[in-house]
Order: structure tokens, then C-alpha cells, then sequence
């Protein structure tokens, strides 16, 4: 039995029906509070979690349930990082301890985990979308009477999924659709571009604030205005917010009702207002004020960024508990790009830099502090990050259009089309490559390698470590005029002393770490090092194994292949991405088209879908770490039935 205690109201509630049932609307505020204080008295001690976000929404997810019937009045929220409240109210509670933990809860929305679950998430801007298509649909089958709610954040709002979800959803004038505008200025950093101004402008208009609650009053009587109250109240709020801030509304230009702006914290007020909102047809969209991390005064008063995702913390306090280390520890990727990349830039005044709203959690963080006009933030948007990159490079600028990975197949078509049909010098430096451990199926990397090397005029590399990561950075911002895709995943690298003279690589060329005579070892990318412990252990049991640090899954170095398939009748590859279409097909590939036979074993993310774990954990999981690559070659070179015959002789 897990030790966190419920409040007397929350204890009460095991899914929303008890909330609905045993709770009036002047409980609500208790419930939030009580809510509130559970998500931070679990958080606080098991870390690796989201936070800032839940918090923010507390008072928003409590009237959401309360007001509608989930789960057959259906609720989508956009990304999954404020929905932790949700999880806690929908009969998960006792299991919320086990959040992100292997085999235990996901920390996303996810269909298979409950039935108020209605969409799988974890990507941002799909929720309007999917309620769009979950509201046709239930017009289709004449279930009229359901709700659909998208709750999306005005960070999420940016991307163009979710332009188009309210474009569509404006043309179907009888779909019964709600979406809720969680307007906080921030997604993970502070959000940036017009859409967010214009937002602001609406939130601080004093003019319409001061007279905006006349509408509610209106809107809360509508009974008393009899057939006529819904177009009186409509012509109402269409003067009020027209005249006062002159100009036309943006989300009722698309045909949606716009209602607020309205205090996301104010539960009892919010409640009110979704009651009323439910007997007004069509599609309508409310307007939220909260703010990230609300209710814990830490979060509040420090770094929206930092308390996103804080760890483990003292909730007494507020400090965030991070073990120091006894020695120093090698960087984490995304601090070498951060690094390198102003070094590079200060010789070469071509380089800029782009990320679609992560330049925290890609270190461009570096790069806007030094130099603020080469470097873009340019929102939730890596189908626009990309083609702009595209634009740049036509003018003969390098950019380094950074993406996580699992975003990068978001853009997959600006690629093919604006980046390597046209060869435009762009270096896409895919961050969080591979398995990210916690987040799970939705963040792993697992596809970039097989959908970048299908791509004709692409370069497809990987560093096995900081230093291959800074030559590969130099390499690809030379002339060489096409598109250049380096892999990295998350977290630490191997290198204390990091920061070495960087040197041009040639393009399509390994390197060979270790000599050997039973079997080779061929890997791309940071596995690497797991075949380097594994091939120290192995040599204790006897065994001589080669390995190839390959770099390149395309251009493939085709001499390196040849000395290997000459000398090697069993290889191995490994690759922290899908089997499928990945660095090992490469090589079957060229074995194949070179008539050469062997025996290729390919190590990597197996055809399924991996959930979250550490990434140590996963990597087991799909058996390419080091414990697995000992067993396999062991198993191949059957080292274990050697050793045994010469224990028996002796």
C-alpha cells in the first residue's frame, strides 16, 4: 500500500460519478485544494515527472468533470502534461505513485489505460482534432447529447494541426464541440509569436475585463430572456468584445462562439460558466487564464521552466534535491550542440540556429543569449521550423534546425520536399534520438534513422560521443551544399574533458576501434560504448571481437563494409532505433547487393511499440545493452558451451 494520504473530499472520490453525486459546486473549491496538495505530495517524492502543468488546471479539470458526464461526454486533453489531476479523479489514485515508472501508469492520456482516457497523447495540438472527429462521428450515430471538450494550451495552439482543427471544426456549424483555451503564456519555455500576443492583448484589456462579467451575468440568466436569451447574450458579447478591443474576434472569424477571458482558478465561477456553455449549440471555445504551477507558492514565484519538470523536491521548502555527484560528470548532449554551436557560429557568420519551442531543452538557449538575431524560437511548429530553415539556406545562411526526434516526424514532408529535393544546406540535429526512457512510446526516437535514410541527398550520422558530436557539427556546416541529419539521444555523454579540437570528418567514413578475429561488432551512434564494455568483458571469456564505429547509416562506408563481409562470417549491428529500415538493414542491404554471405545479426528497438522505463531498463528490454550483447555473441560464438568442455577436460 502506497503512503499518500487523500483529503477527506478527494478520499471520497473514486471516479467522477462520486464527484458528480457526493459533491455540491461550494465543495469544489476543497476539492482542488485537496487535489492540489495530492499531486504535490506524490510528485515531491517520486520525482521524474511532470508538474508545473497539472497544477495549473486543477481548478479547470475539477468543473470539467463535474459538469460533464465522462467518460460518455468525452474529454481530450492536448499534450498530457496537465493531466495528472485527471488521472487522480478518473479511479487511478492509488496507482498514481507509479506514474512514468515501468510497468507502471504512463504520464500521458492513453486509450489502453482507462476508459476516460478518450485519445492517446503526448505530441501537442492534436486534441482539436480528434474531438472534432469524435463529434461527427457520435452526430453520425445520433448521440447528439454528447459533449466533446478539447482542452489545449495556447502554446499548443501555435502549431498548424491545431489551425486546422479549428478551421474544419468552424465549417461543421452543429458539431458539439468545446474547446477549452488553457491560455498560460507558456508551453515548456515562454511561448513566443503573434498568436500569444493577441492573447495577451484580450487578457489585458482593463476596458473588457472591467465590463466582461456583465456577460456572464447575462449568460447565467438566460432562462429568464425566454427563446431569444442565446442571441441576445451572442449580439451582447459580439459589441462588447468588437468596440472595446477593436478588431474582430479571431477564433469567431473561423465561426466559433468565443467566450471569456475567464479566471481559470475561480472553480465554482468556471463550473458556472461550462453549465451554461453546455446548452449553447455548436462549436465554442472558452477562454482560460491560469497560471503554470498555481497553488504551490514555489512554483509560483520561481521558473515556470524549471518547475515543469523539477525531480524530486522538497515540498516544505522548495528546493530541488539533486544528487552532486563525487566526481566530474560527462555533459548531457544537448549541452554539446548548445556549446558548440556559438563556437561555430562565431567563425562562420552563415550558421543559425531554429527549434520549435524547446530551446531550453535543446541548450539553443546558449546560442539566443549570444547572439539573439541568429537564433529563432519560433513555437510549437516544426513543419513551419523546417521550411523556414529551407528559406534560410536558399540565401545561403547554414542552419541548424533542431528537433527531437519523435517531433521530427511531425515535418517529415517538409524534409522530403522543401529540405532535400531542392539539396538545401540544412543541418537537422535530431535531439533525444533512441529511447528517452520515462516519457515513453510517444518521445522514443525510434524512426529517424530508417526515415531519414530514405531520403535521397540526405546524410544520415550518429557520434558515438561529445567529441564525434562537435566533429560531425563542423563537418556538416562546411560546403558541401545538401542536408545533414545528426542523431544524438538524451542525457549524459561519456567525456568529462569534452571539449576537443574540432576536425572535419569524410563524409561516409567509420572507424575501426577494435581489432578482432571471431566475429565484428558494427554500430552507429552512442551503443557504441555498450559494444566497447561489452567487447572488455567478452575478451575475458576468450572471445576476440572487432568493432566498427560506422558514424554514417547513409552514406554507408562501403570500404569499411568490404574489409568486414571479406574477414567476418558473423557480424553484428546495433543501433538505438527500429530494426526495420535502420543502420542493420543498411548493412543486410549492402551484403545483399554485394553478394556477400554472412550471418547479421541486427541489435535495436524491436517492431512494437516500447513503453516508459529508465532507459537502462529499456535498453534491456530490446536487448542491445551491454548484458545483451555479452549473451548474444556469447550465444553466437557458443563461448559458454567452450568454457564448460574445458572445465570438464580439466
Amino acid at each position: 500500500m502506497h503512503p499518500y494520504k487523500a483529503g477527506p473530499l478527494l478520499e471520497q472520490i473514486v471516479v467522477p460519478q462520486d464527484l458528480r453525486d457526493k459533491m455540491t459546486i461550494d465543495d469544489l473549491p476543497q476539492v482542488s485544494d485537496e487535489l492540489r496538495q495530492y499531486i504535490v505530495d506524490v510528485i515531491s517524492e517520486i520525482g521524474n515527472s511532470h508538474f508545473g502543468a497539472s497544477l495549473g488546471v486543477v481548478e479547470l479539470t475539477v468543473a470539467l468533470h463535474y459538469v460533464f458526464n465522462t467518460p460518455y461526454d468525452q474529454l481530450v486533453w492536448d499534450v498530457g502534461h496537465q493531466a495528472y489531476g485527471h488521472k487522480i479523479l478518473t479511479g487511478r489514485r492509488d496507482v498514481f505513485h507509479t506514474n512514468r515508472t515501468k510497468g507502471g501508469i504512463s504520464g500521458f492520456p492513453k486509450r489502453s489505460e482507462s476508459e476516460f482516457d478518450t485519445f492517446g497523447v503526448g505530441h501537442s495540438s492534436t486534441s482539436i482534432s480528434a474531438a472534432l472527429g469524435m463529434a461527427v462521428a457520435n452526430r453520425y450515430k445520433g448521440e447528439k447529447d454528447r459533449q466533446h471538450i478539447a482542452v489545449i494550451g495556447d502554446g499548443a495552439m501555435t502549431a498548424g494541426l491545431a489551425f486546422e482543427g479549428l478551421n474544419h471544426a468552424g465549417f461543421e456549424k452543429d458539431a458539439n464541440l468545446l474547446v477549452v483555451l488553457n491560455d498560460n503564456c507558456m508551453s515548456i519555455d515562454p511561448n513566443v509569436g503573434a498568436l500569444k500576443e493577441y492573447l495577451t492583448d484580450i487578457t489585458t484589456s482593463h476596458t473588457y475585463n472591467k465590463v466582461k462579467d456583465e456577460v456572464w451575468k447575462l449568460l447565467g440568466k438566460v432562462s429568464k430572456f425566454g427563446p431569444d436569451a442565446q442571441s441576445i447574450a451572442s449580439k451582447i458579447s459580439n459589441a462588447l468584445k468588437g468596440s472595446i478591443l477593436k478588431q474582430s474576434n479571431f477564433f469567431e472569424s473561423l465561426n466559433f462562439r468565443y467566450f471569456g477571458p475567464i479566471d481559470g482558478h475561480d472553480v465554482i465561477g468556471v463550473a458556472k460558466v461550462l453549465e451554461d456553455l453546455k446548452d449553447i449549440p455548436g462549436p465554442k471555445i472558452l477562454h482560460c487564464v491560469t497560471m503554470k504551477g498555481k497553488g504551490y507558492k514555489f512554483s509560483e514565484e520561481g521558473n515556470p521552466t524549471k518547475w515543469h519538470a523539477p525531480g524530486i523536491f522538497n515540498k516544505e521548502t522548495g528546493e530541488i534535491i539533486k544528487v552532486v555527484p563525487k566526481s566530474p560528470q560527462p555533459p548531457k548532449y544537448q549541452d554539446v550542440f548548445g556549446h558548440t554551436i556559438v563556437e561555430l557560429a562565431e567563425n562562420n557568420d552563415k550558421i543559425m540556429g531554429v527549434t520549435p519551442a524547446m530551446p531550453t531543452g535543446c541548450s539553443l538557449t546558449f546560442m539566443m543569449e549570444a547572439m539573439p538575431d541568429r537564433a529563432f524560437d519560433v513555437g510549437i511548429a516544426e513543419q513551419h521550423a523546417v521550411t523556414f530553415s529551407a528559406g534560410l539556406a536558399t540565401q545561403g545562411m547554414v542552419p541548424f534546425c533542431n528537433i527531437y526526434s519523435s517531433f521530427m516526424q511531425r515535418a517529415y514532408d517538409q524534409v522530403v520536399h522543401d529540405v532535400a529535393l531542392q539539396n538545401l544546406q540544412v543541418v537537422f540535429c535530431l535531439d533525444r534520438g533512441g529511447l528517452v526512457g520515462a516519457d515513453g512510446a510517444t518521445h522514443h526516437g525510434a524512426y529517424d534513422i530508417a526515415y531519414m535514410r530514405s531520403i535521397p541527398n540526405m546524410i544520415v550520422s550518429a557520434p558515438m560521443d561529445e567529441s564525434e558530436l562537435r566533429n560531425l557539427m563542423f563537418t556538416a556546416q562546411a560546403d558541401h551544399h545538401g542536408p545533414f541529419s545528426i542523431r544524438y539521444p538524451r542525457g549524459n555523454g561519456v567525456m568529462t574533458e569534452w571539449k576537443t579540437p574540432m576536425k572535419a570528418i569524410k563524409i561516409g567514413t567509420g572507424r575501426k576501434l577494435t581489432n578482432g578475429e571471431d566475429l565484428a561488432i558494427l554500430t552507429f551512434g552512442p551503443v557504441g560504448n555498450f559494444a566497447q564494455a561489452a567487447i572488455r568483458e567478452l575478451k575475458e571469456k576468450g572471445a576476440s571481437v572487432a568493432h566498427y564505429d560506422m558514424r554514417f547509416a547513409k552514406p554507408v562506408d562501403e570500404t569499411m563494409l568490404h574489409e568486414v563481409f571479406s574477414k567476418f562470417d558473423q557480424i553484428i549491428t546495433i543501433e538505438d532505433g527500429c530494426v526495420i529500415g535502420g543502420f542493420g538493414s543498411a548493412v543486410v542491404e549492402f551484403m545483399a547487393d554485394n553478394h556477400y554471405h554472412a550471418k547479421v545479426v541486427r541489435l535495436g528497438i524491436p517492431d512494437k511499440y516500447i513503453h516508459h522505463g529508465t532507459p537502462e531498463e529499456l535498453y534491456a528490454e530490446c536487448g542491445f545493452d551491454t548484458a545483451s550483447i555479452v549473451a548474444k555473441v556469447s550465444e553466437l560464438l557458443r563461448l559458454d558451451e567452450q568454457q564448460s568442455g574445458q572445465q570438464a577436460v580439466s
